[in-house]
This record gives C-alpha cells, structure tokens and sequence, in this order.
C-alpha cells in the first residue's frame, strides 16, 4: 500500500511521521499548537503516496540536520532522493523503476509563524483549502479538518486498540476482525487507526523490513526479514499496491495470508501486566489436582517460579538466559550457523519501542523495525518422562494466572493435541473464558482469559499473554522452525513467563538447566510410580536387507514372539514408509495368525487402524515416528528398527521407548533397539532414561 509521511518540529525537535489518513494528523498537530502556542514549529509533509516501506524506511533513517527548520522544497526534495537512493537503484534494476512523482514531488510546507510557505496541489485530501495561518487557528479544532468529528474519532480509537490489544495484523486480517467485532469500523478504521497510532496506543510496521544492522555482518543489512515471522525467504514481485516493480514478499508465511514490503502490519499495545508477589500457592489449590508426590514436587518448584516477581526468577543475565534457544533458530535460518550465536548477542529481533508509554504532555508513535534490548520474559522447563501426566501438572499453573486476573496460552504443535485438551480445560476451568484456534477454527478473532492454539496461531499476536505454556517443545513442527520459535518469543508479555513441557526437551535447553542457567523441575517418574523401561539392543542387519532377501532375523523373530506370548500389543517403529508394506508382508507369511497392519501419514484409514489396535483387533502395528508420542496403549512392547538411523535422534528414540510401559496394569513393557550399530544416539537415548530412574529412586518416588 501507499502510506503518506512527514516531518514535523515539536517543542525544538524534528521526528518524521506515517499517516494514513493525513486529515487526523493535521487536526492533532494544530490542536497541541493551539492548547500550547508556538509548540509546533514547522510541519512538511514529503509526500502523501509513498510506498509504505519507502515510508518507513525514511523515518527509520531520519535525523535532525543542521538548518533543517530553514529548508524549502528544493532541500527536502534533495534529502528524499539521497536517503531513497538505495530503493531507486533497486527499482531501476529490476524494469523500468519507478518515478518519485505524485506522492513527493509537491512538498508541503506549514510554518508557525508564516503559515503555508508552499502548498502541494496534487489530489484532494480535503485540506488544500486550510489557507493561511490565521484561518487555522481561528478552526473549530473540535470538529476538526474537513469536518472530522475528533469526540466520535476518539470513541472509535479506543474500540480500535481495545480489539487490536496484544495482536499484530495485516491490514485484510484487521479488516476480518472489524466485519465480526465492529462492523461499523470496517471500512473506515483507517481515521481512528491514525489518532492510535498517535497517541501510542497502536503501532505501524511494514510486513517486512531490514535486516538489523550489525558490525559483523555490512553485507547483509539490505537483506529482509518478515516482521510477522522472523524469515528471511523473501522473493521479489512487481506489486500493485505500492506500484514498485521490485516489492518482496515473505515465501515462509504465506499460508496466513502475503506479507509483503508494502503490507501494512497494525501492532497494537500489550494490555498491562498481571501483578505479582512472591507468594506460594496454598496447599488447597495443588490438592484440588489429585496429583502424584513426583508430579507436586515440581508444580510447587513450578508455582515459586511463578510468583516471584519479575527479574528474581532470571538465572542469567548473559543472551542464552533470553530464549537463546530460540533465537539462534531464527538466526540461523538467516545467516548461517556460523553467525548465529554472534547475532544472538546483539539482542532480540523483536521491535519494542513503540510499546513506550507516551510522556504526560507529548504526542506518542510507533514505527516498527529498530533493534532493541532483551525480551524480558523468563523461562521454566517442566521436564517430565513420557507418561508423567505433563496436563496434570500444568492445571495448578494455569489456575494461578487465571485466579489472579493473568490471561494464558497454551500452545502445541499439533491440532489433534489442542482438540484433545480443549474438553479437559473446560471441565477444569468451567468459569474461565476459553478460545480454542487451530487451521480454520470458528473463534480465530475471539478474545478469552486462556487460549489454547496450535503454534502457528501464535503469529497473529504479540505481547498478550502473562503466561505462555509451550507443550512438546521438541515435536514437529515446533522443533527445528524458527519462524514458530519466532512466533512464540513474541506473544509473551515484557513481565510474562514461559513454562516448557517436555519429556525430551531439546540439547540446549538440557545443557541450560544443567548448567543452572535455566529453572527447571524434573518429574522422574510415571503415575503409576514403576521404572521406565529401559531398551535393550538387537544386532541384525538393516531393514532393507531383510526386505531384498525376503527374510526375517530368527533373533527379531524369536524376540517378536515372546511378546506376542505375553499377550502384549507391539508397536513396530521404521524410517521409511516405503519399508511398511514388505514388513507387514513378510510378517503375515511368518506369523499367519496374527492380526497385523501398517500406516503412516500418507494413510488414510490410520485413524481407524490406531483406534482397532487399541482394541486388541490389530496386534502388531508397523509405523513411521507419527506414533512416536501422543499415543498411549496398554500392554505395549516397542521395536523400533533400524535404530541407528540418523532419522533417530535422542528425542524420537525417548519418545518411541516412552509409548511401553504405559500401563498400572502392565509397566515393565519391553523396548528393543535394532540396528547394525551402536551410534550416540542411542547410547544417549539410554542414558536419558537410566538417569530418571535413578533420579525417581534416589527421591523416593518408586513403589
């Protein structure tokens, strides 16, 4: 879109604007003038039909030079083209550019004291008619330029940031919101969308801005980063909205609609933090949950993290106490691996200085895109084993927030996930508004005191919530996507608080807490308060080498069929889903008797196929990781094959060896590791669980 700007000198200095509807501008500026004589020294607008990230560009650049209250049209056509000289350069070389006309090649010039000293005659924005000075201060300024009725433009202004409060959206994702919150904002909220922005209670950012300059990395600072989702896959496009021939897009996002250079992204304010004090939850409220002596270690550990006042929960004031983690995601999907922890030095990407609190008696802005301090949200990790009952244990944090006014997130990779835990919340917290957004859901524009969402539901929010619960931090998609480690960092308020759930939290995140840079508490146990199984290892040949020669290991066969004795259901994990259908084959011909299947995500009957092997009418199931968590059948015993796989990491080998011995009735189910190799990975994997055992042991929680 096009966006017009301008500079103005306020009380002896110089800052440059955004508007979107210059009509508000010039009945705010001249109002503060008239309540407070000579305060608005000068006013210019440089042009009313820039493309927005032109726009944004130069007020991010501006500074006050010498001489500049002295300037006519000529020195301020000459700054233009000196700060656009880049831009201009990028449009001639892609076409036949584009010429600065229209929209700045009329300078407007007002002066205190002279008055209109040059006019611009392009359009007809309703206020070429003002005249001279003496005829503006004689305006009725309560109605306004062009009969702008400021008292009714203000009631809009505050429905406006009301709705827009700890969200950020482009401007079709706005005007959704309007047509079922506000309809009669819909199609003339750009007025009151200016008097917020104004006033500091609403932000502009274009969809995409540059890089952050840094030292190290001068040859980047023209590359572009998404503002909604952190990425940097970008590709370029003749645009009709802004008229260039070279305005970029983000290719990461696309699925919540194009964010583009010119895209306007309205960031409203985030709504005041939830007080807190030091004080521990009493013990009715952690014996209201039923929960184990493991599980209430951790969420009483969990519960003083949460009430410590902000800054007095924080282990480390070096960047990796400040979501490292994430942030070393996001840089590097942009720079490489090489430069990422030296960006994450630099601070967050995130820009925070529109949320500023305007001074008493001065107008204030928002012009997203500089670099700022640390997020200063804190982070715990509940590392609980498979099984722990991680939900259980997040009811009594949850609980604390929403008692005390606090609005909470909880956000998992997985739709099936969040349609699980929707019914469990509700029946937990029947008083408390809730909002469930996943892909197509019917409340995405809903407001409630707890949200549950899918990750990717996080981009359209940004500093809205004093509790935000990350459950399985480590699963796909969440892990290993920094625009969704992107996404999360944002939605948390300044003085809000992260809780991580995991069975298998992420390497940094383990070396953090072990450090003693991280709090965390871990839950060693099961329900049930019985061991982990602990995998044991079969050496056989790879997979592939069953398949070509038609044959099955007599060692795996004979370990298969102890299983099946025991009457146990058997989960039959492999890398590839080409694999699924010659194992399902060759174990049909050797155990004719027995029910056995196969699935994957490219199957479209796996629903039913989970749902016969939870029944006993399937026995033996042959799976890719899609089964690897989430799923619980009693009675189970775990092969995962091919175990030396790179597709294996620690996590996965934990997750799969986690779905045995899930069961009161059956906890000592039999998890075995087959592969040609002893690789780290399993050996890490072993580790993990031997040590929570040892953990639950040593603290008594074992039966």
């Amino acid at each position: 879109m096009k966006i017009a700007v301008y500079a103005v000198k306020y009380k002896g200095d110089w800052n440059l604007r955004l508007s979107v509807d210059i009509r508000v501008d010039m009945t705010w500026w001249l109002a503060r003038d008239k309540e407070q004589e000579n305060t608005v020294e000068r006013w210019v607008l440089l042009g009313d039909e820039l493309p927005l990230s032109w726009a944004v560009s130069l007020c991010e650049k501006f500074k006050e030079l010498a001489n500049m209250v002295r300037w006519g049209n000529q020195q301020w056509w000459e700054y233009l083209l000196a700060q656009l000289k880049n831009e201009l350069v990028l449009e001639s070389s892609n076409g036949e550019g584009m010429i600065l006309s229209g929209g700045v090649e009329n300078i407007s010039i007002w002066d205190c004291r002279q008055g209109w000293v040059s006019r611009t005659t392009h359009g007809n924005k309703g206020w070429e008619t003002i005249g001279a000075v003496r005829s503006i201060q004689n305006m009725n300024l309560i109605t306004g330029v062009d009969g702008l009725d400021l008292e009714s433009l203000t009631r809009q202004a505050n429905e406006l940031t009301h709705l827009l409060a700890g969200r950020q959206l482009l401007v079709p994702e706005a005007e959704a919101l309007l047509a079922e919150a506000a309809p009669d904002l819909e199609h003339n909220w750009r007025s009151a969308a200016q008097l917020a922005y104004l006033q500091g209670r609403l932000s502009f950012a274009a969809g995409l801005a540059p890089t952050p300059r840094v030292r190290w990395s001068a040859a980047r600072r023209h590359e572009l980063r998404c503002n909604r989702c952190g990425s940097g896959k970008v590709h370029r496009t003749s645009c009709a909205s802004c008229g260039r021939k070279a305005c970029a897009y983000c290719e990461t996002c696309l699925a919540l609609g194009r964010s583009r250079e010119c895209s306007l992204l309205l960031r409203g304010t985030a709504k005041p933090a939830m007080p807190r004090a030091a004080q521990v939850a009493p013990p009715a409220n952690l014996d209201r949950w039923g929960l184990s002596p493991a599980q209430r270690a951790a969420a009483e550990v969990a519960l003083r993290f949460l009430a410590a006042p902000p800054g007095e929960g924080r282990k480390s004031s070096r960047p990796e106490g400040q979501w490292q983690w994430a942030r070393q995601l996001f840089w590097r999907s942009m720079l490489g691996r090489q430069d990422a922890v030296a960006a994450t030095t630099y601070g967050s990407t995130l820009p925070d200085n529109e949320q500023s609190s305007p001074k008493s008696d001065e107008p204030a802005w928002g012009i997203a895109g500089r670099q700022v301090s640390d997020s200063a949200a804190e982070r715990f990790l509940l590392w609980a084993v498979t099984g722990a009952g991680k939900t259980e244990m997040m009811f009594p944090l949850l609980q604390h927030v929403l008692e005390r006014g606090g609005t909470a997130l909880v956000a998992t990779p997985r739709r099936d996930v969040v349609l699980e835990l929707a019914p469990r919340l509700a029946v937990a917290f029947p008083q408390v508004s809730m909002v469930t957004l996943y892909g197509g859901s019917a409340e995405r524009w809903q407001r409630g005191q707890l949200t549950l969402a899918t990750t990717h539901q996080l981009l359209r929010y940004r500093q809205s919530f004093d509790l935000v619960v990350i459950d399985e931090i480590d699963a796909f998609p969440f892990h290993n996507d920094p625009m969704l480690a992107f996404a999360a960092q944002a939605v948390c308020k300044r003085e809000g608080k992260f809780i991580y759930l995991s069975a298998t939290p992420p390497r940094p995140l383990q070396k953090e807490a072990a450090r003693g840079q991280l709090p965390h508490a871990k839950v060693p146990v099961r329900f049930h308060r019985h061991p982990l199984p602990v995998p044991i290892r079969l050496d056989t040949a790879p997979v592939h080498h069953w398949l070509q020669k038609g044959q099955l290991p007599v060692s795996f066969i004979q370990r298969l069929c102890v299983s099946i004795q025991r009457g146990a259901q058997i989960f039959l994990f492999v890398t590839r889903i080409s694999h699924i259908q010659g194992l399902v084959e060759l174990l049909i011909r050797q155990l004719p008797d027995i029910p056995i299947a196969g699935t994957s995500s490219q199957d479209d009957e796996r629903t039913a196929k989970v749902q016969l092997f939870r029944a006993t009418e399937i026995r033996v199931l042959v799976t890719t990781t899609i089964l690897e968590r989430g799923v619980t059948v009693p009675r189970s015993d775990v092969y995962v094959l091919d175990a030396d796989s790179s597709l294996f990491d620690e996590a996965s080998l934990v997750q799969m060896a986690g779905r045995a011995g899930r069961s009161k009735d059956d906890p000592y189910g039999s998890v075995i590791f087959i592969s040609p190799q002893w690789t780290s990975g399993q050996k890490r994997a072993i580790k993990q669980i031997k040590h929570m055992n040892v953990l639950a042991r040593k603290k008594g929680y074992l039966n």
